[in-house]
């Protein structure tokens, strides 16, 4: 009869079978780490019931060692887990006996040696182990500090690397003597076959620019095609503009910081630090009684530089959007700069005296300023004389005579290539044929028209209907200080059908307003009436203060609307006409058009 008994040979190959198992999968392991497992393995094999409860004991361990995922540690439990079932003495070699066992001694042997061995019901576990606690502790160290390392790293997001715009242009060496050599200078600008790219992005390619002196142009053109950023390589001087032309940018997101209104003026011009030192000279001949009469006077128009501002007291950030964009222009003002490069102003500048490159989408505001129109699409720049509307008139007549002139050329292409067609094979017309082919081939490249697509904003339709009163402010006395009162006795409502305009002087208390019905604000008098279910949306004219500029659009909603799939998300950003591959750029990288949208899409986003 075959019979079972423990062979040690058997346990040391299976032993090496895990350990080998460990070798292969995590080469890098840690020797205080290998010894550890192992040692569990060892001295706990035999109480494995399953490869889960491996998996319990070391798969934590595993996983911080290598870089798999978790079903591939489980896989690899699940094989140490054989080799272990294997290990088990109680399963080892069966032998072929050389004679017959009697089962009668062997029970009279047991019998003997009952006091020797415990019942199976009584056996106890061996509690000892061969895991050393020192490395133990070692090992359990460093697998703390590994996990602290990692979660200070989840917490911490890595900075934002956006990609940076650049610019290239051909060189002219008669422009570089003149520049240079600073005779017959010009503050006419003339920049010739420039590229723009943002990134991999081309915005610009082989294109022309003039600007005269003392004309104000007005550079428009579809969101996101690159005029920010082509203002900003003109004001980096990333494009080549004479040294002798001073410039100025004032950006369309004016930011609001601490800065004292006087000084953020002040630190707009090059010469402030000249301008203080003459004023601190000034003042000392004065104090001496050394001054003369014109002393004062000088003195008296440095004053009069700074008194261009009302309010020269307050922080920036205090202003509301008008006012800030007041104080970046009196930096303009101050500086007084050959060339200002505005982007989305707001206020009226026909009667400046220098040359303006100015953004704008306010078709009022262009008529009202400019005296020439820059168009930039499709990787180019097209000069227009006049205002917006003479633009308009004067484009559309363009684009009618380009695409008749389109469709004549290809109707006689076509009727060139049906002569070819027809007499291809004909011996006789063999010379005409090939006449017809050269001259196709000499004719230009015929390229289809491509027109500006409008982008549609589809605002939500499918809201709750509310009842009146839905928002109202009744009696509302507010003020900022005891003796500024900006309201009093102030009453209005709205309902579902209102559409309220509010218009006032910079200053005089629009944003105040709103921040009053929203309930940012609380009445010093008065009371505020909100239905229950109103949800507001706040677009304010810094919306950009709104938006985390460190994520893409995707990721702006599921952070503020988390739940829902991505493909809501981008349905719904897609309203608003953010989509495909726009929608996973940082949204830092966008455009100011752009972003707004974004912001829409925010503010509607149900949920």
């Amino acid at each position: 009869m075959r019979m079972s008994r423990h062979s040690g040979p058997v346990c040391e190959r299976m032993m090496a079978a895990y350990v080998e198992i460990l070798k292969n999968e995590f080469p890098q392991i840690d020797s205080e780490l290998f010894d550890y497992i192992t040692g569990v393995l060892d001295s706990g094999g035999s109480d494995f019931e399953d490869a889960e409860e491996v998996f319990e004991a070391i798969g934590g361990v595993l996983q911080e060692v290598g870089d798999k995922n978790e079903d591939d540690i489980r896989e690899i439990c699940f094989q140490m887990f054989n080799t272990l079932q294997l290990k088990k003495c109680d399963s080892g070699q069966q032998l072929l006996l050389e004679a017959p066992v009697q089962l009668s001694a062997v029970s009279a042997d047991a019998a003997a040696s009952v006091n020797d061995v415990q019942g199976i019901w009584m056996m106890k576990r061996n509690q000892s182990t061969t895991v050393d606690v020192k490395k133990l502790e070692k090992a359990e160290a460093k697998l703390k500090a590994k996990n602290e390392r990692r979660n200070e790293k989840d917490t911490q997001k890595s900075p934002l690397v956006l990609e940076e715009a650049s610019a290239s242009q051909a060189s002219s060496k008669k422009e570089s003597r003149v520049d240079l050599s600073g005779k017959n200078r010009s503050y006419d600008i003339r920049i010739e076959n420039f590229d723009v790219s943002f990134g991999e992005r081309c915005l610009l390619q082989s294109a022309d620019v003039s600007l005269s002196t003392g004309r104000r142009y007005g550079l428009v053109g579809r969101n996101g095609l690159g005029k920010t950023t082509l203002l900003k390589m003109l004001a980096s001087r990333s494009l080549r503009v004479p040294l002798h032309i001073s410039i100025l940018h004032v950006e369309q997101e004016v930011d609001g910081d601490d800065t004292v209104a006087l000084q953020s003026v002040l630190e707009s011009d090059t010469v402030r630090e000249e301008l203080l030192k003459e004023e601190r000279r000034l003042n000392s001949h004065i104090a001496n009684g050394t001054a003369d009469g014109l002393a004062s006077v000088r003195l008296s128009e440095i004053y009069a530089k700074l008194e261009e501002i009302e309010a020269d007291k307050a922080p920036a950030r205090e202003f509301s959007g008008g006012w800030r964009m007041r104080l970046a222009l009196a930096r303009a003002l101050f500086a007084r700069p050959d060339l200002l490069l505005l982007d989305e102003p707001t206020n009226m500048l026909d009667t400046w005296q220098s040359t303006i490159l100015v953004v704008s989408h306010d078709r009022n505001f262009l008529n009202a300023v400019v005296t020439d129109v820059i168009h930039l699409h499709s990787q180019r720049l097209e000069s227009y004389r006049g205002d917006y509307e003479n633009f308009v008139k004067t484009k559309d007549d363009r684009l009618k005579n380009q695409q008749r002139e389109y469709e004549a050329q290809l109707q006689y292409r076509e009727h060139i290539q049906v002569f070819i067609d027809r007499f291809r094979y004909n011996a006789n017309r063999a010379a005409q044929v090939q006449s017809k082919l050269k001259l196709l081939e000499k004719l230009p490249e015929l390229k289809p028209l491509v027109k500006e697509s409008e982008v549609i904003l589809r605002f939500p339709d499918n809201f709750e209907k509310l009842y009146p009163p839905i928002l109202q402010l009744d009696e509302v006395e507010f003020g900022y200080s005891a003796d500024h009162r900006v309201f009093s006795s102030l009453s209005i409502s709205a309902d579902l059908e209102s559409r309220i305009c509010i218009v006032g002087e910079n200053g005089a208390g629009k944003s105040t307003l709103l921040k009053l019905l929203m309930g940012e604000l609380v009445p010093i008098n008065g009371t505020r009436f909100a239905h229950r279910k109103l949800k507001i949306g706040y677009f304010s004219q810094h919306h950009v203060d709104q938006l985390d500029l460190n994520v893409n659009s995707i990721e702006l909603l599921a952070k503020r609307f988390p739940g829902q799939p991505e493909e809501e998300y981008r349905h719904q950003l897609g309203r608003y006409g953010v989509t495909g591959e726009l929608a996973t750029r940082p949204v830092a990288s966008l455009s100011g058009g752009q972003k707004s949208r974004v912001a829409f899409a925010q503010m509607t986003m149900p949920g």
